[in-house]
């Protein structure tokens, strides 16, 4: 489908960075600048719902989602990890894993809910700067399911 935004190959910088990419699947740290750490887990084919892929690639899919979780949760130490996948907007299976915080812009929202509140600039960084470790973090929890 060539006007899905999912299908595409390339990343432009704004919007993230491809940090594993195996035969089916693809791992995107999001360049979300209120949600450090929020990674995206994509299908690389079009596909629009879970039950069209067969039992094996449901099951392979979902274990990277988890792995990326483990990773998430290891290196932002999140209070909470988010997984949700929508694709009202973009029908293709992607699987959204974001680190969540009692003090972040949408707490007790969902992340594409109105700001409830500010977050300090300080804190924002510190999380940007744990997030330069998950490519590696993911990477290496992936590593482990093969």
């Amino acid at each position: 489908m060539t006007n899905c935004v999912l299908c595409k190959e390339e990343l432009k910088p704004e919007e993230g960075q491809l940090i594993w990419r195996g035969d089916d699947c693809r791992v995107i740290l999001v360049n979300d600048p209120d949600l450090p750490g929020f990674c995206r887990v994509i299908w690389n084919h079009h596909v629009a719902e879970m039950t069209d892929l067969s039992h094996g690639e449901r099951e392979h899919l979902m274990s990277l989602v988890f792995a990326v979780e483990e990773a998430v949760r290891h290196v932002m130490c999140p209070d909470k990890v988010n997984i949700a996948a929508l694709g009202n907007m973009v029908p293709h299976i992607h699987w959204h894993v974001i680190p969540r915080y009692q003090d972040d812009a949408f707490f007790p929202g969902s992340a594409w809910s109105k700001r409830t509140q500010e977050v300090k600039e300080a804190v924002l960084e510190t999380r940007r700067q744990k997030a330069l470790e998950l490519p590696g973090a993911v990477r290496a929890a992936i590593a482990t399911l093969f």
